[in-house]
């Protein structure tokens, strides 16, 4: 059976989730999910897309994301995945199997839509049981170690044309973070690099 083709509309962000290799917690590794963040913001600083909100979780990972006007919603999970299999193979000098084909995507609606994928992404590891509040989980856009870019103008529009409030939650984790000094032990787990947020 082919895998299914996913859609791409120009200037519209999805809610991705792909899943690890036969449900392996390849990410339970700490070394395996700073490899997954770092592809992540490469990617997004290559401009292959806009990266809003995210979570790695021990065997899986979600996402909010806008794809780049040149970059296929495919194309962009397909360099994430591609990367960082190769970059975990290298650094672990093994040839397992890292994530399983194909992934889910969700078509982002309106503010409401938005705002229900995002708490549903800081929520995910509470809900599985790996910490007791969103912002201690390292690997997660809610504990605000690293910058994001913004929800996109079209996203903050109600139904009627009228301006959405966003609310703190979704505002508060887009501003850059200093990157931590090299020498310090965290508190919550490994530094995360950040780059540049966009404008």
């Amino acid at each position: 059976m082919s895998t299914p083709k996913h859609r791409t509309a120009p200037g519209t962000s999805y809610f991705v989730t792909t899943k690890c290799w036969q449900g392996r917690s390849v990410f339970q590794i700490p070394e395996n999910a700073e490899i997954l963040i770092n592809a992540l913001l490469h990617y997004r600083d290559l401009d292959s897309y806009l990266l809003h909100e995210l979570v790695v979780m021990p065997d899986h990972l979600h996402l909010i994301l806008t794809p780049s006007p040149t970059t296929s919603l495919e194309k962009a999970i397909q360099f994430i995945k591609g990367g960082t299999s190769h970059q975990i193979r290298k650094a672990r000098n093994q040839k397992m199997e890292i994530w399983q084909v194909g992934f889910h995507d969700w078509t982002i609606r309106d503010t409401n839509d938005w705002q229900t994928k995002v708490e549903y992404i800081h929520t995910n590891p509470v809900r599985a049981k790996l910490i007791q509040r969103p912002e201690d989980w390292p690997y997660s856009s809610a504990s605000g170690r690293f910058a994001l870019d913004p929800i996109p103008e079209k996203y903050q529009q109600l139904s009627s044309g009228a301006k959405a409030h966003a609310p703190a939650a979704l505002t508060s984790e887009l501003k850059l973070r200093p990157p931590k000094e090299e020498n310090a032990t965290p508190a919550k787990g490994p530094v995360l690099t950040a780059k540049a947020a966009r404008p």
